[in-house]
C-alpha cells in the first residue's frame, strides 16, 4: 500500500497546539492550507525539541551566512499566533520519529513527521546477535510533511515555547509541576505542597 503523504510547501498555517487541561492535555503539530486541515498528535518534549531545534537551525544559518532569504532573529510581532487549534481536530496519526533538514535550493526549513512504529513483540537475542540484526524499516503508512520559509519556521518555534510553558506551574522548591490539588513534593519529606 503506497504512503499517503500529507504535504504542505508551504503551508498557511503552522503551529504546535493543545487540547484539555494542564497536566492532562493532548498535544497537536496542526498545517493549514485553504480548507485543507491536519493535524498530528505528539508528546509535550516532541514539541519543546522541535521548536527549539528549528530556533537553533535558524541561528546557525543567520550565522553561516549564504542564504538570501531574510531570516528573522525574532518572530515579527505581527506574525506571533496565539489563536487556538482549527476545528475540527482530526487526528491523522500519532507522532513517532520527526525530522528536520534545511533544503538550500529553496531556502525551507523541512519538517518530516513519521508515525510510531508498532513492534510485533520482543526481540529475542544475545547482546552480541542484536548489534548484527538487520533493520528492517517498514514503509510508514502516512507521512506528514512541512516545508516552511525562514520566517514561519521562526513562527512555528516561537509558538511551540509558548505552548510548553502554558503548562502546569513548576514547584519553587523541586522543580515538578504543582496540580490545583497540589503535589507530593521530595523537598518536603513527602507532605503535600499546595502553593507554588
Amino acid at each position: 500500500m503506497p504512503t499517503i503523504v500529507h504535504r504542505f510547501d508551504p503551508p498557511e498555517r503552522f503551529i504546535a497546539g493543545t487540547v484539555g487541561e494542564p497536566g492532562s492535555r493532548t498535544f497537536f503539530l496542526q498545517a493549514r492550507d485553504g480548507a485543507r486541515v491536519t493535524s498530528v498528535a505528539l508528546e509535550k518534549q516532541q514539541v519543546e525539541i522541535l521548536g527549539e531545534r528549528i530556533d537553533e537551525l535558524l541561528d546557525e544559518l543567520m550565522g553561516a551566512g549564504g542564504v538570501v532569504t531574510v531570516i528573522p532573529a525574532l518572530t515579527p510581532v505581527d506574525m506571533v499566533d496565539t489563536a487556538p487549534l482549527d476545528q475540527p481536530i482530526v487526528e491523522e496519526f500519532r507522532a513517532g520519529t520527526i525530522t528536520l533538514s534545511w533544503d538550500g535550493e529553496d531556502e525551507r526549513i523541512v519538517v518530516e513527521v513519521f508515525p510510531v512504529v508498532e513492534v510485533d513483540g520482543p526481540i529475542e537475542a544475545d547482546e552480541e546477535e542484536l548489534v548484527d540484526l538487520p533493520i528492517d524499516e517498514p514503509e510508514p503508512e502516512e507521512l506528514f510533511v512541512v516545508r516552511l520559509p525562514p520566517v514561519l519556521a521562526r513562527v512555528f518555534a516561537t509558538r511551540a515555547a509558548s505552548v510548553v510553558q502554558a503548562g502546569r506551574p513548576s514547584c519553587q522548591f523541586c522543580g515538578g509541576p504543582v496540580d490545583p490539588s497540589g503535589h507530593l513534593c521530595p523537598r518536603a519529606n513527602g507532605y503535600r505542597r499546595t502553593q507554588v
